[in-house]
């Protein structure tokens, strides 16, 4: 099983924040972010990434649930 990360790059904002928790993960490009892999394996730190994105521009899906951000 994997998850399909994306980031809506309308809504990024460039902070890096993602970047610098899974940078195996989330790259900056120019002035955003982008996803190095679409698929990848679990892994919690991507949803971290995603639930601290200021400008919430990170989707984490599994299959055809989205799963992050959390939105407790």
């Amino acid at each position: 099983m994997t998850w399909n990360v994306r980031v809506d790059p309308q809504l990024c904002q460039g902070s890096g924040m993602c970047a610098g928790t899974v940078p195996e993960v989330f790259a900056l490009d120019g002035e955003r972010a982008r996803v190095r892999a679409g698929d990848i394996e679990p892994d919690e730190r991507v949803l971290d990434a995603a639930d601290i994105c200021p400008a919430m521009a990170i989707t984490v899906h599994d299959g055809a649930s989205v799963i992050g951000p959390h939105n407790d």
